[in-house]
């Protein structure tokens, strides 16, 4: 009996872990990828170490740390997660290591190790790899696929999975094929504001910061760094992420209130009367507040009109509450974004209503599969997006294994 045909459009993690889990025996698969080279965003991955996954082994958990697809992702996850990614590669002979934030990187440090590994798999199943290879338009016929590239080449398919990633172009073929699109806005991204109390502050961190939206009610707890352009961090980022189409919206232009300290004003207060009666004889400009840097702690003086060489003990209550204030509840200006990193994620892609998670299928249209970016699902930085195309690989490669039986 003859192989089927697999097409898999898209030379990225979630295409090419599908082509190393598939049965080569039972199918003849060939991977279309329109760059030059495959794997181009597991190469530059955590600076070139590729971020392979997180440390997180409940599906329960680790759906939380999605924006956009965490019910959906929650039945992907109970098959295929973490500790799956992490054996795959170990029987492959590179082995993952766990750091202090929870992020897994190769033991090399090298993005290699990962495009060697998946490469071979891949091999190893007898898939194709053909680069420059642009497809264009894709039909859909009684016998199963065409595919059109843009150098004029013709490629038929038993099945098609489609693995394109984010790219407007990718999207408009799918949508061709009659699936509902949510429109791509930006998410990850760090805040641009210019403010007195941030300038050439950049590299200051605040271990336990609290970013608030007044306008739209949300908030994110957690480290918070000061940049060039304004704020980052992980409190800054998951905030972005989760509120990505709002802010959208608002052309990226709204205020925030910062608590840099993480404490409500009253302990603040409470904080600064504490030092002022250890230290009386002091100048306010040698006081320790919590985990704020001396450089901040200067800054925040000189914004609020307060002399450094005050002694403390003259510090009036009106100067205590104005200082509790600006360290807990600072109004900021945000006036734009700027990319975090090399990582560019957005949110949009295939509506989530037109696939079958169990299988990763086309509701629309049976034989096609979708998987990575080209779905409206995202991840906060740390391994989370490419966790999601590892699993939804995964399930595509193990349905269509099972079919061939």
């Amino acid at each position: 009996m003859s192989r089927k045909k697999i097409a898999i459009i898209g030379g990225g993690a979630a295409g090419f872990f599908c082509a190393a889990n598939l049965d080569g025996q039972k199918f003849d698969i060939t991977i279309l990828e329109q760059a030059a080279e495959v794997l181009q965003k597991v190469k530059i991955s955590g600076g070139g170490r590729c971020n392979v996954s997180h440390a997180c082994y409940d599906p329960r958990e680790l759906v939380q740390y999605y924006p956009r697809g965490e019910r959906e992702l929650r039945s992907v996850f109970s098959r295929f997660q973490p500790g799956d990614t992490q054996d795959w590669f170990e029987q492959r002979g590179v082995p993952l290591k766990t750091e202090a934030d929870g992020r897994m990187f190769p033991q090399s440090n090298s993005s290699s190790s990962i495009v060697k590994a998946l490469s071979a798999a891949a091999e190893e199943n007898g898939a194709k790899v053909l680069t420059k290879s642009s497809v264009k338009q894709i039909r859909t016929s009684d016998f199963g696929f065409d595919l059109y590239t843009a150098d004029d080449r013709h490629y038929t398919a038993d099945y098609v999975i489609y693995s394109t990633g984010s790219s407007p172009k990718s999207w408009q073929i799918i949508e061709q094929l009659g699936h509902t699109l949510v429109p791509a806005v930006p998410s990850l991204f760090t805040f641009n504001i210019q403010n007195a109390l941030l300038e050439n502050m950049a590299g200051t961190a605040f271990p336990a910061a609290e970013v608030h939206i007044p306008a739209l009610r949300k908030g994110e707890a957690g480290p918070l760094l000061i940049t060039h352009w304004g704020l980052s961090g992980p409190a800054v980022l998951r905030l972005s992420a989760w509120q990505a189409r709002r802010l959208a919206e608002v052309g990226y232009r709204f205020d925030i209130s910062v608590n840099f300290l993480g404490v409500s004003p009253a302990e603040a207060e409470e904080m600064l009367y504490s030092a002022m009666k250890e230290h009386p004889k002091k100048t306010v400009g040698q006081l320790k507040i919590g985990t704020l840097t001396q450089r901040f702690w200067q800054q925040v003086l000189r914004v609020n009109g307060l002399d450094a060489a005050k002694q403390t003990a003259h510090l009036s209550r009106k100067e205590i509450q104005m200082l509790a204030s600006t360290l807990t509840h600072k109004i900021l200006p945000v006036s734009g974004k700027s990319t975090f990193k090399e990582e560019f994620v957005t949110a949009g892609g295939v509506s989530l209503k037109e696939v079958d998670f169990k299988t990763m299928q086309s509701r629309k249209i049976p034989g096609l599969f979708l998987a990575g970016e080209v779905l409206d699902i995202d991840a906060v930085t740390g391994g989370f997006n490419f966790q999601a195309c590892w699993s939804e690989g995964y399930i595509i490669a193990q349905h269509l294994n099972a079919q061939a039986d």
